[in-house]
């Protein structure tokens, strides 16, 4: 007999998390527990799920690959056309969470988005794959097709426009950044009292470091 779902559970005793421990730059922080994931050999360390929403808060959420961040923020790149792209154009917010299971950890990110420069999209394009780019040109991404044949027959005649041509980024294809308000660092703890620091951003253009209860 399966187990009941109200059954699973697991108790989180790995690692604790403390403001003596936490460097003052939440950027900083994320850089080192990024590094630990990556050490950790986790699959796709860097999958994050977006939210967003539409004007009158009707909300969205999928996963994404995070492809770069220092202390400007946080960038992946997408269709502008898309279901994200649209509603980030028309309601410029975001919220991103990253899960890193086997280290019992969870990083909540939120702020506005905005789009990188032309030459941040050009460089992150060419440096994909082939068939990578001609995918950014296959796919309407978001949109009804017919069926799954439409969209390869789609990929097959881009692979034969462009053979031996260098592939153009299309206009709307590039990267977004989201610039975080506030960054949240999530370590589990046993009985779920989990450890929660969060970090705010302030008019100084310094961070508030303060305990969530769990």
């Amino acid at each position: 007999m399966h187990q009941p779902i109200a059954d699973l559970r697991k108790d989180y005793t790995l690692q604790d998390l403390s403001e003596s421990e936490v460097d003052p730059n939440p950027f900083i922080q994320f850089k080192q527990w990024f590094e630990q994931a990556l050490s950790a050999q986790l699959p796709e360390p860097n999958a994050m799920t977006i939210a967003t929403a539409t004007p009158d808060g009707k909300p969205s959420a999928r996963m994404v690959l995070l492809k770069d961040f220092d202390e400007r923020g946080f960038v992946f790149f997408t269709n502008y056309n898309s279901r994200k792209g649209q509603e980030l154009a028309e309601n410029p917010q975001a919220a991103l969470v990253f899960w890193w299971a086997e280290l019992e950890r969870q990083v909540r990110i939120t702020g506005r988005v905005e789009k990188v420069s032309q030459a941040e999209s050009d460089r992150y394009f060419y440096s994909r794959p082939q068939n990578s780019r001609l995918g950014a040109w296959a796919s309407n991404q978001s949109e009804v097709i017919a069926s799954r044949e439409f969209l390869e027959q789609g990929l097959q005649e881009l692979q034969h426009k462009y053979e031996n041509q260098e592939i153009p980024r299309p206009p709307h294809w590039g990267g977004l950044r989201v610039i975080p308000t506030e960054i949240e660092f999530w370590q589990g703890r046993s009985s779920r009292l989990h450890d929660r620091l969060l970090y705010s951003y302030l008019d100084d253009g310094s961070w508030k470091i303060v305990r969530l209860s769990p």
